[in-house]
């Protein structure tokens, strides 16, 4: 493509919407549906003239990566991009110089070759990127040898008999030659590309290691959490059969220490009755491990494994380099896993190159992330969260990792923000929300000076949220809600350091990213109306399939894996790929090309009368007003669930809302009224829900997130044996709704 042809391409690039009248006139010529959602909800996120919480000075606009990097752009091709939205228009439409480009201005170690991707493919064409590239991911990670610079911190939740567990550290050089005893010993048990390293651990520095160095040789890295019960990990392993296993033999959580070794030794034998296999294992010891752990004579320690590879030193080169794997960018990476509530968790496997360059993308340029910064995020190892901490290795920076209960002392992460110098803190909505409830303004307690970023995600993040941290963590701070998820192990929107922060909205779709809502005919939804998120054209962390891949399994189950994964992305609307979350875009304001709002699931979206809406618009109502902060003790709602009851012989459906209250309260006629009334007041009257009902726990998966579809097949007939209990972390509560499924039934037949 030449220069000529990408002038002409951007010259219908919308222009700068700097000032309110702008943006107002924008939005006069979006679709009168646009706004009727403003007028019947109340959504003020498609109000032109709401200010923003958080935007950049223009000072620090141009020190911004987005900033240079439109800089190089414009300068590269000779154009004359202004603001965000055009730069986001242009990567969108030219993938191929896009992500080139990204490639180039992000110093990504490699052989990049001269093909990036056909500008003309479709997403579920899913193309070949970089056919000709060579690169290798951890070498990507571990670029920083500094002896003085640390790489990794490992933070542990105190407990009775270990108060003050001390901090570790190790730097950038310790953390390489420990990959390097590591690559070593992998490599003397024989392991080669291809083969499936697997762990079952909690969030330390060696698990980190092992990860670098299992990649570093070009295995196939796959993660548990070690929360995870033996009966849910062996339904994950068992799929992809790993001939090493990394384990931690205990866990610290809630202030108790917990053996592990007891759900090691449960896999293990479900691993060898049901697969076949026996794989080695690696124990990495916990220094307050209960004595007497079940520990097997067949096992090794990981001491005892890094003192084999040190011995042997293998893979290095005659520098005593490592001798990193040259391996297509397209080459598999890691394995992550889909929640599998209803059914076998999904192998989704992601391709190196993809994951490199996203988060090259995500950290340079779009977060400003800098090697002086200390980046936290709150995360097991079986949360795709963890990986995207990882990355932050690639920019040189200090990452802290945490194993324990965040909550438990709800003081103690923001004691680490400032004893660790934590500049940017991850975590999800679910604990923002938490917080918001248990512990009043952290910003009286803490000093808070370090801190520039907060992310949130998992599930959507309430608009009150955003004013709680705002109001009481702290004013400057960019919050970026960001989402994308499992299935790309990386953001389709999120956070843009070039900026402003509007209450409840994800700041932006990210560049070369083609994200669009459509509606049920699948055609584009105009701004401010709700629609499903697609992405219309490739990106470089579309997975490169499920698990397993072509030369991995038998031709029959190769097969398979193609359909399940063409039903799961691509089977809603031709072409395109199709993510799972109902969204609306809002219109573009200050240049953004327009924020996300996220709704909910597509799968558990409300549908009364026809009248499509996802439950977050419930739930932001009952945070708002309902919470300790806003209401008395009999009227506090401590969490809730919305989902639709089929009535009409299955023709239409009622929303029923559970709530759980205090302890000891009932709900009572005056709270049924209020909560109908608020939400009729600040929704719509298709909102109001036909039955608000009163449960003692409300159920979440393993990684925190409201089971909304499982609970709507129960009071819709399923049996509880259709939920796999093993995703769950409250699979009890789920008889409750089965017997309230039973009599709402009767209510309608």
């Amino acid at each position: 493509m030449n220069r000529n042809n990408v002038r002409n391409n951007t010259s219908q690039l919308p222009s700068s919407l700097g000032t309110n009248a702008e943006d107002a006139a924008r939005l006069k010529q979006t679709s009168p549906d646009a706004i009727s959602v403003s007028n019947s909800g109340n959504l003020d996120y498609i109000d032109p003239n709401t200010q923003p919480l958080f935007a950049p000075t223009q000072e620090q606009l141009r020190e911004t990566g987005v900033h240079r990097f439109t800089c190089v752009v414009n300068a590269k091709y000779g154009l004359t991009l202004d603001t965000y939205e055009q730069l986001y228009a242009w990567s969108t439409a030219h993938l191929d110089l896009f992500w080139g480009l990204v490639w180039d201005q992000t110093d990504v170690i490699g052989y990049k070759g001269n093909h990036v991707v056909d500008n003309d493919a479709k997403p579920s064409d899913n193309p070949t990127w970089f056919k000709e590239a060579k690169v290798n991911w951890a070498q990507n990670m571990l670029k920083e040898r500094s002896e003085t610079k640390t790489a990794l911190i490992e933070a542990t939740e105190p407990h009775p008999a270990n108060p003050q567990p001390p901090l570790r550290k190790v730097t950038y050089a310790q953390l390489y030659d420990l990959v390097a005893d590591l690559v070593s010993a992998l490599l003397a048990q024989g392991l080669k590309p291809g083969d499936r390293v697997a762990s079952y651990s909690s969030n330390c520095i060696e698990n980190v290691a092992a990860c670098l160095a299992a990649t570093a040789i070009g295995c196939i890295w796959v993660s548990a959490a070690a929360d995870f019960g033996a009966e849910g990990v062996l339904e994950r392993f068992e799929q992809v059969k790993p001939s090493l296993i990394f384990s931690v033999d205990a866990v610290v959580y809630n202030a108790k220490v917990h053996p592990h070794l007891p759900k090691l030794t449960a896999l293990l034998d479900g691993l060898h009755s049901r697969a076949g296999i026996s794989p080695q294992v690696v124990i990495i010891r916990h220094v307050d491990a209960p004595s007497d752990n079940q520990y097997r004579k067949e096992w090794t320690t990981f001491d005892e494994y890094v003192k084999v590879g040190r011995e042997k030193k293998l893979g290095r080169t005659k520098e005593g380099e490592i001798e990193w794997a040259a391996l297509p960018f397209d080459w598999p990476l890691w394995i992550l896993f889909s929640s599998g509530t209803t059914g076998r968790p999904k192998p989704i496997v992601h391709r190196a190159g993809g994951m490199l360059l996203q988060s090259k993308k995500e950290f340079v340029i779009c977060a400003d992330l800098k090697p002086e910064d200390v980046f936290f995020y709150y995360t097991t190892t079986g949360w795709m969260m963890w990986n995207f901490l990882v990355h932050g290795l690639s920019v040189g920076c200090t990452l802290v990792l945490y194993d324990g209960s965040p909550l438990r002392d709800p003081a103690y992460l923001w004691r680490l923000v400032d004893e660790l110098r934590i500049s940017v803190f991850g975590t999800s909505a679910k604990y923002i929300d938490q917080l918001s409830k248990t512990y009043k303004e952290p910003k009286a307690h803490h000093n808070l000076s370090t801190l520039r970023h907060i992310y949130s995600t998992g599930s959507p993040l309430a608009a009150p949220l955003f004013d709680f941290v705002y109001e009481q963590i702290k004013k400057d701070v960019l919050l970026g809600s960001i989402t994308g998820g499992t299935d790309i192990c990386s953001l389709f929107a999120g956070m843009n350091t070039a900026l402003p922060v509007y209450r409840g909205e994800l700041q932006c779709r990210l560049p070369g990213m083609a994200i669009e809502t459509f509606g049920p005919d699948g055609k584009p939804c105009p701004p401010g109306v709700p629609g499903e998120l697609v992405c219309t054209r490739p990106f470089p962390c579309q997975p490169v399939g499920f698990w397993p891949l072509e030369g991995y399994g038998s031709e029959e189950d190769v097969k398979s894996a193609k359909e399940r994964y063409r039903q799961a992305y691509f089977a809603e609307f031709e072409g395109v790929w199709y993510h799972g979350d109902h969204v609306l875009l809002t219109p573009s304001r200050r240049g953004n090309g327009g924020g996300l709002v996220m709704l909910g699931r597509s799968d558990g979206v409300l549908n009364p009368g026809g009248i499509r809406f996802g439950s977050a618009e419930l739930y932001d109502v009952i945070e708002l007003c309902f919470s300790p902060e806003t209401t008395h003790q009999a009227h506090t709602i401590v969490d809730c669930l919305a989902v639709g009851q089929l009535i009409a012989s299955g023709t239409d459906e009622r929303v029923i809302l559970f709530v759980k209250l205090l302890e000891g309260e009932t709900l009572t006629e005056e709270l049924v009224k209020r909560v109908k009334h608020e939400i009729r007041s600040r929704r719509s009257p298709r909102h109001v829900p036909a039955q608000v009902i009163q449960v003692a726990d409300i159920p979440y998966t393993i990684n925190g997130k409201r089971v909304e579809v499982p609970v709507k097949k129960i009071i819709n007939g399923a049996p509880t044996s259709s939920v796999n209990p093993a995703t769950l972390r409250n699979p009890e509560c789920l008889s409750a709704y089965e017997q309230i499924g039973k009599r709402l039934r009767a209510e309608v037949d």
